[in-house]
């Protein structure tokens, strides 16, 4: 990784690193939802990568941080089975991202990288699928 002088992150987004820093605006998907989404943070925790709030582990909330995947296409879910294979985006996340840099805090948490993940309850797998930096 480089740096821009002040000691954060300057990775461009699409270049491939496998773990940099995640700002507000980065493209996460599930594994079983039809659209991607952008993760959002309605506060910024102080931190800035290239003018752009970086995120941490506990920015994970429905609504709030992450929306809904459009559609869901999951067994697991009641709903997509009652539908027969296809029904609207309910996600049910409990547990912040994992694989978060412990040696950085951002607002007190560890910092969130694109190599997070997170699930939803109906066995979805949200990836982070570029980290924001080149919004």
């Amino acid at each position: 990784m480089s740096g821009d002088g002040n000691g954060s992150a300057n990775i461009i987004a699409g270049q491939g690193a496998s773990e940099s820093y995640v700002v507000a605006g980065a493209i996460i998907s599930c594994n079983w939802g039809t659209k991607r989404m952008r993760l959002k943070t309605p506060l910024s925790h102080g931190v800035y990568i290239q003018k752009q709030a970086q995120l941490n582990i506990g920015d994970y909330m429905l609504g709030t941080n992450i929306m809904p995947f459009e559609r869901c296409m999951s067994q697991s879910n009641p709903a997509v089975v009652a539908a027969g294979g296809i029904a609207p985006c309910t996600p049910i996340i409990a547990l912040p991202w994992t694989n978060g840099k412990t040696e950085t805090k951002v607002g007190g948490l560890p910092a969130l990288l694109s190599c997070s993940k997170n699930s939803c309850l109906y066995c979805g797998t949200i990836s982070i699928e570029d980290d924001g930096q080149g919004v």
